[in-house]
């Protein structure tokens, strides 16, 4: 089962990556689901020794006052006999360290770089990773030593603030506690305990170690507490006997530490019959063993959340979109899936399936009547006007029946005022469909990875659209320009005639060629009040009818000439231009930003992992199941059988 904590080592410092890249609350979550050790004792307790111990290598930097300022995650692997140990540090994944005096001077310019050369310190993590024959497969969380009292150069919070850092990660339901403390101080006075009591009163997740049994006054021993008497925890305590000062200052090798480590508790008179459960390698195989029990028990709820995370990822990728293709072909196809992508949305907001495009039914519902309205035809048509334009009309021989030029110029006077609201109509719907341009390009997601493809596709619309203006632009005006080139003769055919007679029987008198006959009736005024008012209710009459005509013909063509256009054609003139650029120039338009192109990089490394880590957990699982179910057929042939 040691395989299983090397996969777990490998998700936490996947777990690791994805908080460092913003992967959001899942990262710590997960980080949380899967067990650690963390190391927790006061200053000069003894704690790097105790690390140093187990890793079988002397790394940590050392020094009086606080010298580890920063966590360090430790994740040992075991490896297989005769291979050579090495380090690496997750913020140098691509340098391996043989040379572990340069892993301690790593740690320590690691620490520099956060905290500076002060005494300040940094609950940013350093991550490292020992791989030897000589260790056992664990996860190991080395944490600044608990202080009571701030020394020159700390904040007077640093009291709080380590013991603030240290409590985030002790209270986590999934983490095992190693508490360390020194035999040769009491019991009850020991920092590690006080914080280990306050977050697991049970003491079910807490391991107790005693370090400097050799320095113990003589006569005394630590069996009250080695043997639960003095403080019980549900799991057992450890004793060990780290090197002395001297044998670090001679650089004493670490077997034979290790060696002169069971000497002293085999030849012991107060912890001879404990031996064999003492010492640094009875530590480090102890919390071996329990880190995988717990991994086994946690196996489900792990799965679950390496699950919940991949779900995330794959969402993510998709949010950020596939990899740019290299060749000319693929990226030519790629920039043609974007702009239908665009299209669709662009025809979905025309044809109702998104908002906007109601807007354009607005225009000729509202605003176009409205303007047709307000056309100043009460002014044009008023009797002094009317009387203005028929005399001039008229010239130096007045009409003789109807004034048919008054007629024509006053109406082709009129109808010159519905060019406005006509280019008004035209101007308000390229308005609109410049905005559905924008809104769609907003929407289109996948459009959002390239913002310089983005800015040719705007202007290629925009370009097209005002082109599709111009014409919708003319062709609503000529539709003007047509109701004054030929007026409808059937409407003033219409019209109640002016008789020249008066219809009434005249006086008996002599006929203008002197026959006898009635008295001729007297002619009509051609230029009284009445006469005027006629004519310009006939010419409002008249142009009323038009209104309502170019009130349906300006909305047809208007969709016919932009509306229609921009569904069937806004992109061509665009698709054109692009099948004629070159593979570089097709590359630009797909220039990504940088950071969205790492940050998928990063997001599809973690995903294979993740994937990866599910798979063989999930290998793993299978086979303790299988394992179960044999020993349980064994244990039903043992009883039964």
């Amino acid at each position: 089962m040691e395989s299983l904590i090397g996969l777990v080592n490998r998700i936490q410092r996947a777990c690791t990556v994805l908080g460092d890249y913003g992967g959001g609350d899942s990262a710590f979550s997960l980080w949380e689901a899967l067990p650690s050790v963390a190391v927790v004792g006061g200053q000069s307790s003894g704690k790097s020794s105790v690390l140093e111990s187990i890793v079988g290598r002397d790394f940590l930097p050392r020094g009086s006052g606080i010298v580890t300022r920063r966590p360090l995650v430790l994740q040992l692997h075991k490896t297989d006999e005769g291979t050579q140990e090495y380090a690496e540090f997750l913020h140098l994944s691509k340098r391996r360290f043989t040379d572990f005096a340069l892993v301690r001077k790593e740690i320590q310019d690691e620490t520099d770089r956060v905290t500076g050369k002060s005494k300040q310190i940094s609950p940013v993590p350093i991550h490292l990773s020992i791989y030897s024959p000589n260790v056992v497969n664990l996860t190991l969380i080395d944490l600044p030593g608990l202080t009571k009292v701030a020394v020159e150069g700390q904040p007077q919070s640093i009291v709080e603030d380590i013991e603030n850092m240290v409590r985030s990660y002790v209270e986590k339901p999934n983490s095992i506690i190693l508490a360390i403390s020194p035999a040769n101080q009491d019991i009850a006075t020991s920092d590690a305990i006080k914080l280990s009591r306050e977050v697991d009163p049970t003491g079910e997740r807490t391991f107790g170690v005693l370090t400097k049994l050799d320095l113990m006054d003589k006569g005394t021993n630590a069996l009250d507490v080695i043997e639960g008497r003095s403080y019980r925890l549900q799991q057992p305590w450890v004793g060990v006997v780290n090197r002395s000062q001297a044998d670090i200052n001679k650089n004493t090798d670490m077997v034979l530490a290790r060696r002169k480590e069971r000497e002293y508790f085999e030849t012991s008179p107060d912890y001879g019959h404990l031996a064999n459960r003492m010492g640094s390698e009875y530590l480090a195989k102890l919390l071996s063993k329990h880190l995988e029990a717990v991994i086994r028990a946690r196996i489900p709820t792990i799965l679950s959340m390496i699950n919940k995370s991949i779900d995330e990822l794959e969402s993510e990728m998709d949010h950020l979109g596939r990899p740019v293709a290299v060749d000319a072909g693929a990226q030519l196809y790629t920039i043609l899936e974007l702009c239908r992508a665009f299209d669709r949305i662009f025809k979905e907001h025309l044809d109702g399936g998104r908002a906007g495009g109601d807007r354009i039914y607005g225009v000729f519902d509202n605003q176009l009547p409205a303007a047709l309205k307000k056309l100043p035809f009460d002014r044009h048509l008023s009797m002094q006007n009317v009387r203005k334009v028929v005399s001039e009309a008229d010239g130096y021989q007045p009409h003789l029946i109807a004034p048919e030029q008054g007629y024509r110029r006053l109406i082709e006077g009129s109808l010159r005022y519905f060019r406005g609201p006509a280019e008004a109509s035209v101007d308000a719907v390229h308005f609109v469909l410049k905005e559905l341009v924008r809104k769609s390009l907003a929407e289109t997601q996948e459009l959002k990875r390239f913002p310089s493809l983005q800015a040719e596709i705007a202007a290629a619309c925009n370009e097209a659209l005002d082109r599709f203006r111009d014409e919708s632009k003319k062709t609503t005006l000529r539709l003007v320009d047509m109701e004054s080139a030929y007026l409808t003769v059937d409407f003033f055919r219409r019209l109640p005639q002016e008789t020249e007679n008066t219809g009434n029987p005249g006086k008996p008198g002599t006929t203008p060629a002197g026959k006898p006959g009635t008295t001729p009736a007297p002619a009509v005024d051609r230029y009284s009040e009445g006469h005027f008012q006629r004519i310009g209710s006939n010419v409002s009459s008249y142009v009323r009818m038009v209104s309502e005509t170019l009130r349906n013909t300006i909305p047809k063509a208007v969709v016919h000439c932009q509306v229609r256009e921009a569904k069937m054609s806004l992109l061509n003139h665009f698709y054109i231009q692009i099948g004629k650029r070159e593979a570089k120039q097709l590359s630009q338009l797909l220039d990504e930003d940088p950071a969205l192109m790492e940050r998928r990089q990063e997001c599809a490394k973690r995903l294979e992992l993740y994937k990866s880590a599910r798979d063989e957990i999930d290998s793993v699982a299978w086979v303790l199941t299988q394992i179960l179910m044999v020993w349980e057929i064994l244990v039903f042939f043992t009883i039964y059988v």
